[in-house]
């Protein structure tokens, strides 16, 4: 691993990346579902409803959904019947999603604090494992991507939902404009903290392109792999299969 990795426009030591990432979702954790809203416009509700559809949760079938801390990925996947883990290095996020579960009558869920790059699991423990907007504050992606291979069973799937950069002319400075002034003051109004939202949106920004974190995927053992782009590849869902 790099002696410095990203952290926003930032280039810091990985311990420290850990740390400030912690901070960030500490701080936005009650606010995190409403600010999801206000950024989108309500599409990420839409954008996770296709992942899952990709995912094809089925009855019995055990899920890992990592960096899953306030659970709209697992609620999704838990309708079919799996058996899903919800996994996250932050607990004020987990306490968010066990929260919401218990208001929802959401039962079933195992919920534990992990985090990606050294999980816990045995080999060969899941039949799938899931992530939506997490891979890219991860401090070690290779590491994490590794580990996803580790605990997926033969035949298991991996599926990454994650913002990346849109190809669409036109649309990618509005949306360049849009994120990065008015973002941060949509945090400020609604969370309390712009800094955290200018961190997210910068993250998105370092990020590897749809076909570089394709190739990452690669590298980590997976097979048959594919980027779905959403918005011209704003938003990407990348799979790939452990054979």
């Amino acid at each position: 691993m790099n002696d410095t990795v990203s952290f926003g426009y930032e280039d810091v030591s990985p311990d420290e990346k850990t740390a400030r990432v912690g901070g960030v979702f500490n701080s936005v954790a009650a606010r995190y579902d409403l600010m999801n809203d206000a950024m989108s416009g309500g599409m990420h509700r839409l954008w996770k409803d296709r992942f899952v559809r990709r995912v094809k949760p089925r009855e019995g079938e055990r899920i890992l959904d990592m960096a899953g801390g306030t659970g709209d990925i697992a609620f999704r996947l838990s309708a079919s019947g799996a058996q899903v883990t919800v996994a996250d290095i932050n607990p004020a996020m987990l306490d968010v999603g066990i929260d919401r579960a218990a208001k929802r009558g959401i039962a079933g869920l195992v919920w534990t604090e992990a985090n990606a790059e050294t999980l816990a699991f045995a080999d060969r423990s899941f039949d799938a494992y899931t992530i939506a907007f997490g891979i890219r504050n991860v401090t070690d992606i290779p590491a994490a991507l590794r580990e996803a291979h580790r605990v997926l069973r033969r035949g298991g799937r991996f599926w990454c939902l994650e913002f990346s950069t849109t190809r669409w002319p036109g649309f990618k400075d509005v949306y360049d404009a849009y994120s990065h002034r008015v973002v941060p003051k949509l945090g400020r109004m609604l969370a309390g903290d712009a800094d955290s939202y200018r961190y997210l949106i910068e993250s998105i920004r370092r990020f590897p392109d749809l076909e570089r974190f394709r190739t990452m995927i690669d590298e980590a053992g997976f097979t048959r792999t594919s980027v779905e782009p959403l918005l011209g590849g704003l938003v990407a869902i990348h799979g790939g299969w452990k054979i």
